[in-house]
């Protein structure tokens, strides 16, 4: 516990902020406390008119403020302030000679560059809204905390108005707000520098990341890992705008199988949709009527791992679809909305989280993704492709079915989020057999294919669910193995990007075997 006499006292702070949420209260609690107030522009008129007296940077530097607000803190009579180390004498005689009073406190926020930035501003208001003065004033009082304290933070006014109280600010606290000054002014950068690297097609020489705390969490993906979310104010919806209604707090592993999950499940826009994800990975996905009916195919796929899983609808949820989720124990459901009768269903089960992004993420939004890697990371763009029908080529001898061509497409498209090598069987726009992430292609076929009869015999039926489905394959397939695998299945067309050097032996395994099949070219590697 400090003492006073360990503290350092507040006696003249410097104002300047944009988001002004709290400001009048906290200018009142420094002037209520004798802090002599310094301001500019915005925050100096609102502190006047809330009737506390203020002192216009203007005044102090001698300078107007010029050329639409662009230039005016950038003077020795503010840096000087902030920068002098007063515990060596030659700062203090130039202080003294160039008249030039000590700044003990410094609040800045910056202009909103990322705000305006999300809305889609053009470029002359973005570019005006590239703070100069702040960034500048934040990083000498941050260098400086040995004698000036800097909040950039307005949840930090309640540090300051305790201080206060106690005789001044600590070392300890100087320094911990120096720190996350020198983040705020980071991520700052780092979201300038990406917007400019987004005018550019070359990869930027310079990559950064930035991003605030939202979460800590008791641990990881497993307990003996430390983990923490943080939101790079990204407006794309999703988990990490989600309201959650209900439920205890999200894990690691809830934060990413719901992301994976809604991801999934806004590929489908032309009607109700749901997936059933576990371990990031699609245990069932379908399309239907509404939503019960496409939850219930869902499950139907593969209602043995569906325990405990996450499942996202692509819509609002209704009270009938709750009524069935409740049945089998559900960790997550996310969706954009909830019916208040179905809210209330949930409110039975405590510990089901729901979480509600008020929409759905846009699957062919460009973005950038990173990976890290010893020494380094991998950067790229987010996978954003889409094949349409007019995309697909028909390469055997039987074109496919109408009921074959959506099929097929629907399989393809959960196919771009399965872990590689994916294959997944489809029929009627519902998955049948999902047969994930192993290192051969034909493994992932015969899985897929033995869980469809597990999922068969479950519903008590003895043919498995694949017999007249397509297949759906997220990169070509090397041998002719697995199409005659799949064929062996039951399946009766087959989906695949093409491009193997032995494109030809499958083509011809299929034409053998009166299946029809498309190449897409576009392949959908998941890792």
């Amino acid at each position: 516990m400090s003492s006073s006499a360990d503290r350092l006292p507040i006696r003249r702070a410097l104002l300047s902020v944009s988001d002004k949420t709290g400001l009048i209260e906290f200018a009142h609690v420094l002037a209520n406390a004798g802090v002599t107030l310094l301001s500019t522009g915005g925050t100096a008129k609102a502190i006047r008119d809330a009737g506390l007296d203020v002192t216009d940077v203007s005044d102090v530097t001698g300078f107007p403020e010029i050329m639409d607000g662009r230039v005016k803190t950038l003077h020795p009579g503010v840096h000087g302030g902030l920068l002098a180390d007063r515990s060596k004498p030659d700062h203090v005689e130039a202080m003294n000679a160039h008249g030039i009073e000590g700044i003990d406190l410094l609040v800045v926020n910056l202009y909103p560059f990322e705000e305006t930035l999300a809305k889609g501003a053009p470029a002359d208001d973005i570019i005006e809204n590239i703070d100069i003065g702040g960034p500048a004033m934040i990083r000498a009082a941050s260098k400086n905390h040995a004698h000036v304290a800097v909040v950039t933070d307005t949840e930090d006014y309640d540090l300051i108005t305790a201080a206060l109280a106690a005789g001044g600010t600590t070392m300890d606290e100087r320094r911990k707000l120096a720190g996350i000054a020198y983040a705020r002014t980071a991520a700052y950068d780092s979201a300038i520098s990406t917007w400019f690297a987004s005018l550019e097609e070359d990869m930027p020489r310079r990559v950064t990341v930035a991003g605030t705390l939202k979460q800590t969490m008791r641990y990881g993906e497993n307990p003996h890992q430390s983990a923490a979310f943080y939101v790079t104010g990204d407006q794309r919806p999703g988990v990490a705008s989600a309201r959650q209604l209900q439920g205890k707090e999200l894990s690691y592993n809830n934060i990413n199988d719901a992301d994976a999950a809604i991801e999934l499940v806004s590929e489908f826009n032309g009607g109700p949709a749901v997936a059933i994800i576990k371990h990031a990975n699609p245990c069932g996905v379908a399309t239907g009527k509404d939503f019960t009916s496409a939850y219930t195919t869902a499950l139907a796929c593969d209602p043995v791992s569906a325990f405990g899983g996450i499942i996202a609808l692509n819509g609002t949820l209704d009270a009938p679809t709750a009524e069935e989720i409740v049945k089998i124990f559900t960790e997550i459901v996310i969706a954009p909305d909830a019916t208040d009768e179905a809210v209330e269903v949930f409110a039975r089960k405590k510990n089901l989280r729901l979480l509600l992004t008020g929409g759905l993420p846009d699957p062919r939004t460009a973005a950038m993704t990173i990976k890290p890697v010893a020494g380094g990371f991998l950067y790229q763009a987010r996978d954003a492709g889409h094949v349409a029908k007019e995309d697909l080529r028909v390469v055997t001898e039987r074109t496919p079915t109408a009921q074959e061509l959506d099929d097929m497409l629907f399989a393809f498209t959960v196919a771009k989020h399965v872990k590689s090598n994916a294959i997944v069987y489809a029929k009627n726009s519902a998955t049948v057999g999902i047969g994930a992430g192993q290192m051969s292609r034909l493994d992932s076929t015969r899985i897929a294919v033995r869980k469809s009869a597990d999922a068969a015999e479950a519903m008590g039926q003895s043919t498995p669910l694949v017999q007249g489905s397509v297949v759906a394959s997220d990169a070509f397939f090397p041998f002719a193995d697995g199409l005659i695998s799949a064929a062996e299945a039951g399946a009766t067309a087959v989906i695949q990007p093409g491009g193997s050097v032995r494109d030809q032996e499958v083509i011809d395994a299929a034409n053998e075997r009166g299946l029809a099949m498309v190449f897409t070219g576009m392949r959908h590697f998941r890792h």
